[in-house]
């Protein structure tokens, strides 16, 4: 067995000054098998090392910032150059219009962009523009994972409390009737939606159907590419299924790992947050550190690389040999019912089904668990162009050890006396629970 000693010590540490013990929720040690949860302190590639000196092949970098992998080189000599000549100015630097120029080329749809820190800065941006553009209130956003940390979008989940009301209103994917029913009151001021996420493709029409509605309706169409630019191209989803938004949001592999968001959009919202315009200015984004320039250096390099080296195809084709790579190990194990890799090749999520073929908190823990025995650390199989056949290699392996234990696991149908501790829990919940955190005082 691993050990995590030292980094069950940290993390407990972490949980006396930190609240939830890490500074996202989904990195929480909530999210991982009890006492599993490692403490990081290198990566390189692929590949990281917690405070134990275990060493891990990596998925999900970086919850999908780290596309070209960690400690890329041309990367870094961008952003320490560029620091090096200063970080933030009480002026615009060059740089801005460096990097504007080199978003929007990517970008055509897009007339106009203005950078930041977060995703959600973004788009929340986008909700308080769109406000301001149709004098409506309402939000209507796809039955999907995450928008943002602002109450708009919080209000709706299970960690409601603390914010008041919203108006917020949700609606399926690929359900062209139901948007149009949310639209009928004339109320809605945007609507929200990734173009397509792991799992679900767009159905032939319909984001051509979603466009339509909220021209017909006077409603501002916005797409999230926080998890799809620079995954499912270096245009985002809007370049690969041809429909544009009148704004998107774009976040996290920007910067390949260094903070940069950005909202763009069509000059004619966009410079209602600007000095050009006779309407009321909307206060759309103004950051101190949006226009840092370690960061906006880290875009930049981050855009000549997918111009010149394809990282898009290396994580898909990474993707494609470890979805076919595990699910052949299931096969093997006979438990293709119960253990699948799909997904989009450069974004696949495992399932992790019981005996019963039902998704299972405690079956996935128990996956988790045998995963991280084996060397390899990541709530899914996102890949980043990083993963190179030996860390393929090695994941398939350390799923054939893991599928031996979930076999087990299925022909008991249960995971007692295999799973070690309690199960992992969604990370946005009511309740705290389960938790068994050892509180220490001592530093």
């Amino acid at each position: 067995m691993r050990d995590f000693t030292r980094s069950t010590e940290i993390q407990a540490r972490l949980h006396d000054l930190v609240p939830g013990g890490a500074h996202t929720y989904a990195r929480g040690a909530d999210q991982y098998p009890e006492s599993m949860a490692p403490v990081l302190v290198r990566g390189k590639g692929a590949r990281v090392w917690d405070a134990d000196g275990n060493e891990f092949v990596e998925y999900g970098m970086g919850l999908r910032s780290v596309t070209l992998g960690h400690g890329y080189e041309p990367v870094l000599r961008a952003a320490t150059e560029a620091a090096a000549d200063g970080m933030s100015f009480s002026r615009p630097a060059e740089l801005e219009l460096l990097a504007a120029q080199d978003f929007l080329h990517l970008v055509p749809g897009a007339d106009m962009v203005k950078f930041a820190k977060n995703g959600s800065d973004a788009t929340t941006a986008a909700v308080r523009l769109a406000r301001a553009v149709t004098g409506r209130t309402t939000v209507a956003v796809c039955a999907q994972p995450f928008f943002s940390v602002d109450d708009w979008f919080i209000g709706t989940t299970d960690m409601s409390a603390g914010i008041p009301a919203v108006d917020t209103v949700t609606f399926p994917y690929n359900d062209l009737d139901a948007l149009a029913a949310v639209l009928a009151g004339e109320t809605v001021a945007a609507v929200f939606l990734e173009a397509a996420t792991a799992l679900a493709e767009p159905l032939p029409g319909y984001l051509e159907g979603v466009r339509a509605l909220c021209d017909q309706h006077g409603t501002l169409l916005v797409f999230d590419e926080m998890i799809t630019g620079f995954r499912w191209s270096a245009g985002g989803a809007q370049a690969v299924y041809g429909v544009t938004p009148d704004l998107s949001c774009w976040g996290k592999a920007m910067g390949n790992g260094f903070p940069l968001s950005a909202l763009a959009g069509k000059r004619e919202y966009m410079e209602l947050g600007g000095l050009r315009t006779d309407r009321d200015r909307v206060f759309l984004l103004s950051t101190t550190h949006g226009p840092e320039t370690a960061s906006l250096a880290a875009f930049r390099a981050v855009v000549h690389a997918y111009r010149t080296e394809d990282p898009i195809a290396r994580m898909e084709e990474a993707g494609r040999a470890l979805a076919d790579g595990v699910n052949a190990v299931a096969a093997e194990h006979g438990i293709t019912d119960h253990l699948q890799v799909r997904g989009r090749p450069s974004c696949l999520i495992f399932r992790t089904l019981d005996a019963e073929g039902l998704p299972s908190q405690a079956f996935r823990t128990l996956f988790l668990q045998e995963l991280l025995e084996h060397g390899v650390l990541g709530q899914s199989f996102v890949t980043s162009a990083a993963h190179d056949a030996e860390a393929v290699a090695d994941t398939v392996s350390a799923c054939a050890g893991a599928a031996e234990v979930y076999r087990r696991a299925i022909e008991r149908g249960s995971v007692d006396g295999l799973l070690r501790g309690r199960p992992v829990a969604p990370a946005l919940r009511r309740t705290a629970a389960p938790r068994r955190i050892e509180t220490r005082t001592s530093p």
